[in-house]
Protein backbone atom coordinates (compact mmCIF):
# COMPACT_ATOMS: atom_id res chain seq x y z
CA UNK A 1 0.00 0.00 0.00
CA UNK A 2 3.05 2.52 0.91
CA UNK A 3 4.92 1.44 -2.47
CA UNK A 4 1.54 2.57 -4.16
CA UNK A 5 1.05 6.12 -2.30
CA UNK A 6 5.22 6.59 -2.95
CA UNK A 7 4.21 5.89 -7.00
CA UNK A 8 1.32 8.43 -6.95
CA UNK A 9 3.08 10.80 -5.51
CA UNK A 10 6.09 10.79 -7.98
CA UNK A 11 3.15 11.01 -10.70
CA UNK A 12 2.06 13.76 -9.24
CA UNK A 13 5.22 15.80 -8.56
CA UNK A 14 6.39 14.67 -11.96
CA UNK A 15 3.24 16.66 -13.27
CA UNK A 16 3.46 19.82 -11.22
CA UNK A 17 7.25 20.12 -11.84
CA UNK A 18 6.28 19.95 -16.24
CA UNK A 19 3.69 22.01 -15.27
CA UNK A 20 6.00 24.77 -13.34
CA UNK A 21 8.89 23.98 -15.78
CA UNK A 22 6.38 25.14 -18.81
CA UNK A 23 5.24 27.98 -16.40
CA UNK A 24 8.24 29.17 -15.65
CA UNK A 25 10.30 28.75 -19.52
CA UNK A 26 6.95 30.39 -21.11
CA UNK A 27 6.86 33.86 -18.80
CA UNK A 28 10.42 34.39 -19.15
CA UNK A 29 10.29 33.73 -22.89
CA UNK A 30 7.12 35.41 -23.94
CA UNK A 31 8.91 38.80 -24.46
CA UNK A 32 12.85 37.34 -23.83
CA UNK A 33 14.61 37.53 -20.81
CA UNK A 34 15.55 41.40 -21.24
CA UNK A 35 12.49 42.76 -21.97
CA UNK A 36 10.19 40.81 -19.26
CA UNK A 37 9.48 43.50 -16.23
CA UNK A 38 11.29 42.22 -12.95
CA UNK A 39 8.19 40.79 -11.37
CA UNK A 40 7.56 38.60 -13.77
CA UNK A 41 11.30 37.31 -14.42
CA UNK A 42 11.27 36.81 -10.81
CA UNK A 43 7.81 34.79 -10.99
CA UNK A 44 10.00 32.61 -13.89
CA UNK A 45 12.23 31.81 -12.12
CA UNK A 46 10.41 30.83 -8.98
CA UNK A 47 8.67 28.34 -11.18
CA UNK A 48 11.57 26.98 -12.59
CA UNK A 49 13.46 26.66 -9.36
CA UNK A 50 9.90 24.72 -7.65
CA UNK A 51 10.35 22.24 -11.22
CA UNK A 52 13.36 21.71 -10.38
CA UNK A 53 12.31 20.69 -6.83
CA UNK A 54 9.23 18.87 -7.33
CA UNK A 55 11.72 16.80 -9.69
CA UNK A 56 14.52 16.18 -7.55
CA UNK A 57 11.54 15.17 -4.79
CA UNK A 58 10.37 12.55 -7.22
CA UNK A 59 13.83 11.08 -7.83
CA UNK A 60 14.36 10.60 -4.09
CA UNK A 61 10.82 9.23 -3.94
CA UNK A 62 11.78 6.62 -6.63
CA UNK A 63 14.69 5.03 -4.45
CA UNK A 64 12.44 4.70 -1.57
CA UNK A 65 10.25 2.96 -3.86
CA UNK A 66 12.61 0.53 -4.72
CA UNK A 67 13.70 0.05 -0.92
CA UNK A 68 10.13 -0.41 -0.31
CA UNK A 69 9.62 -3.06 -3.14
CA UNK A 70 12.38 -4.62 -1.82
CA UNK A 71 11.27 -5.00 1.74
CA UNK A 72 8.22 -6.10 0.81
CA UNK A 73 8.68 -8.81 -1.21
CA UNK A 74 8.77 -11.77 0.99
CA UNK A 75 9.89 -15.10 0.37
CA UNK A 76 13.15 -16.70 0.75
CA UNK A 77 16.22 -14.14 2.46
CA UNK A 78 13.49 -11.37 3.28
CA UNK A 79 14.08 -11.22 6.88
CA UNK A 80 15.67 -8.28 7.79
CA UNK A 81 14.93 -6.34 4.97
CA UNK A 82 17.76 -6.67 1.69
CA UNK A 83 17.03 -2.45 1.70
CA UNK A 84 17.95 -2.42 5.68
CA UNK A 85 21.31 -4.54 5.52
CA UNK A 86 23.68 -1.82 5.23
CA UNK A 87 27.26 -2.27 6.46
CA UNK A 88 27.56 -3.24 10.07
CA UNK A 89 23.75 -4.97 9.99
CA UNK A 90 24.79 -8.48 10.62
CA UNK A 91 26.78 -7.14 13.87
CA UNK A 92 23.73 -5.79 15.12
CA UNK A 93 21.63 -9.07 14.47
CA UNK A 94 24.45 -11.33 16.59
CA UNK A 95 24.39 -8.56 19.66
CA UNK A 96 20.68 -8.68 19.50
CA UNK A 97 19.66 -5.22 18.21
CA UNK A 98 18.73 -6.32 15.02
CA UNK A 99 16.26 -4.84 12.39
CA UNK A 100 12.48 -4.72 13.15
CA UNK A 101 11.01 -2.74 10.69
CA UNK A 102 11.36 0.20 8.22
CA UNK A 103 9.52 3.60 7.69
CA UNK A 104 9.73 6.57 5.25
CA UNK A 105 10.83 10.05 6.73
CA UNK A 106 8.99 12.52 4.25
CA UNK A 107 11.02 15.75 5.52
CA UNK A 108 13.74 15.06 4.93
CA UNK A 109 12.91 11.95 2.78
CA UNK A 110 14.66 9.38 3.84
CA UNK A 111 14.14 5.21 3.89
CA UNK A 112 14.76 4.42 7.75
CA UNK A 113 15.53 1.13 9.30
CA UNK A 114 14.59 0.94 12.61
CA UNK A 115 16.24 -1.67 15.38
CA UNK A 116 14.99 -3.58 17.91
CA UNK A 117 16.67 -1.33 20.96
CA UNK A 118 14.13 1.88 19.49
CA UNK A 119 16.86 3.35 17.39
CA UNK A 120 16.93 3.51 14.00
CA UNK A 121 18.92 4.78 11.37
CA UNK A 122 18.67 5.70 7.47
CA UNK A 123 20.46 3.58 4.56
CA UNK A 124 21.73 5.18 1.29
CA UNK A 125 18.37 4.86 -1.03
CA UNK A 126 17.82 8.44 -1.65
CA UNK A 127 21.30 9.52 -2.91
CA UNK A 128 22.72 12.10 -0.83
CA UNK A 129 22.92 15.11 -2.88
CA UNK A 130 18.38 14.94 -3.14
CA UNK A 131 17.26 16.76 0.15
CA UNK A 132 19.70 19.28 0.06
CA UNK A 133 18.91 20.44 -3.76
CA UNK A 134 15.45 20.08 -2.90
CA UNK A 135 15.81 22.60 0.09
CA UNK A 136 18.00 25.22 -2.23
CA UNK A 137 15.53 25.41 -5.20
CA UNK A 138 12.46 25.85 -2.73
CA UNK A 139 14.17 28.43 -1.25
CA UNK A 140 15.11 29.65 -4.27
CA UNK A 141 11.66 29.68 -5.55
CA UNK A 142 9.99 30.70 -2.11
CA UNK A 143 12.47 33.72 -2.48
CA UNK A 144 11.94 34.47 -6.00
CA UNK A 145 8.32 34.53 -5.69
CA UNK A 146 8.45 36.71 -2.43
CA UNK A 147 10.52 39.14 -4.49
CA UNK A 148 8.04 39.47 -6.84
CA UNK A 149 5.40 40.04 -4.63
CA UNK A 150 7.91 43.01 -3.32
CA UNK A 151 9.00 44.32 -6.23
CA UNK A 152 5.21 44.79 -7.98
CA UNK A 153 4.11 45.80 -4.45
CA UNK A 154 6.87 48.59 -4.71
CA UNK A 155 5.93 49.62 -8.29
CA UNK A 156 2.44 49.99 -7.51
CA UNK A 157 3.22 52.58 -4.62
CA UNK A 158 5.85 54.32 -6.37
CA UNK A 159 3.81 54.67 -9.79
CA UNK A 160 0.58 55.44 -8.14
CA UNK A 161 2.28 58.43 -6.36
CA UNK A 162 4.48 59.75 -9.16
CA UNK A 163 1.74 59.89 -10.76
CA UNK A 164 -0.76 62.17 -8.39
CA UNK A 165 2.79 64.16 -8.17
CA UNK A 166 2.43 64.84 -11.75
CA UNK A 167 -1.17 65.40 -11.88
CA UNK A 168 -1.19 68.38 -9.20
CA UNK A 169 1.89 69.66 -11.02
CA UNK A 170 0.57 70.01 -14.41
CA UNK A 171 -3.22 71.23 -12.89
CA UNK A 172 -1.35 74.25 -11.13
CA UNK A 173 -1.73 77.73 -13.00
Amino acid sequence: MLFLLVMLLVVILLITACALLGRGCGSLAEKGLRRTSPPTALRGFAATAGAGAAALYAWGLLGVAGAIMEAEDGGTDSAPNRACRTSGWLEREKSGNGIVDYSVSWVPLDYVCETKGGGSYTTDDVPGYVNPAVLGFGLAAAGCAISAGYVSELRLRGGGARGEGEARRSDAP
